[in-house]
């Protein structure tokens, strides 16, 4: 009868011990599944990441193309460029009301020489009148028939937004518009990025042209108005430029661009020598 009691009590035990070791077993395997859908997971996080962070924008399918340049380019070798790659170029001329970008007269004079299609544009500060900025623009950018219509770079500053109230700062853009279409003949285009542009400029100045810069994707503005150009990435390498530069596309095919010259009077590139 002991023998029998004893072997009842051992029998429990073994399966009580094999319960438990099964239990732990299963635990083990759940931690390591856990552990490898985590891993998993995190490694799919950081691929989307940087798959997001590093992805070019699709602009491959803009077919023309070019590029914007201030004094940060340096000495730009304008001879190892073609204006066939690049059929239109923009270049930084002024800021604020007396600020005038060191390399503009050089970049101007040689990137005609080479043939390119050439635009100024203005870094708008918005603690300083329009007025003024317009004057400071016309002082520094001639008047060619040839050249693209001039552009006003309006951009979020934290540290000026609250010098003028949005309607005053509307009005104030709007005298810099006004005075630059007066003087050369064109209508201006506004080079803007997304937050100022959904903050101050959604619904207002429906007839000028948009130079949106966005690097993640084609640009999404509130309201959806149509862009003219978009600056896609500001890390293109060119041939001649020693550092990272702006690209830029046309919204449209080569007809749709021909018709924007033909608009602008410009059927023709500036000939080789042309100040």
């Amino acid at each position: 009868m002991l023998f029998l009691i004893r072997y009842y009590l051992f029998t429990r035990l073994m399966s009580k011990a094999k319960r438990q070791k099964k239990q732990n077993q299963m635990k083990y395997y759940m931690l390591i599944a856990s552990g490898v859908g985590l891993l998993l997971i995190g490694i799919s996080a950081l691929f989307l990441f940087f798959g997001l962070a590093s992805k070019p924008a699709a602009a491959e399918q803009y077919p023309v193309k070019g590029f914007d340049v201030s004094h940060h380019q340096h000495e730009i070798q304008w001879s190892q460029i073609s204006p066939q790659e690049f059929q239109f170029v923009y270049l930084k001329a002024t800021e604020g009301g007396d600020f005038k970008d060191r390399k503009f007269q050089d970049n101007w004079l040689k990137a005609r020489e080479r043939g390119f299609l050439v635009g100024a544009y203005h870094f708008y500060r918005l603690c300083r009148d329009g007025k003024i900025q317009a004057q400071n623009f016309i002082a520094t950018v001639p008047n060619k028939a040839d050249a693209l219509p001039p552009v006003i770079d309006l951009e979020y500053d934290s540290n000026c937004i609250n010098t003028y109230s949005k309607e005053q700062l509307l009005l104030e853009i709007q005298d810099m518009h006004d005075q630059l279409k007066q003087h050369y003949g064109k209508q201006p285009i506004f080079y803007i990025s997304k937050s100022f542009y959904n903050i101050v400029l959604a619904e207002q100045f429906d007839q000028v042209p948009l130079w949106v810069r966005e690097y993640q994707g084609q640009p999404k503005l509130k309201g959806e108005p149509k862009w003219l150009f978009w600056q896609h990435t500001n890390q293109g390498k060119i041939k001649g430029i020693s550092t990272p530069v702006d690209l830029n596309v046309f919204n449209g095919d080569q007809a749709a661009w021909h018709t924007f010259l033909n608009k602008n009077k410009l059927q023709h590139v500036p000939k080789v020598g042309q100040d």
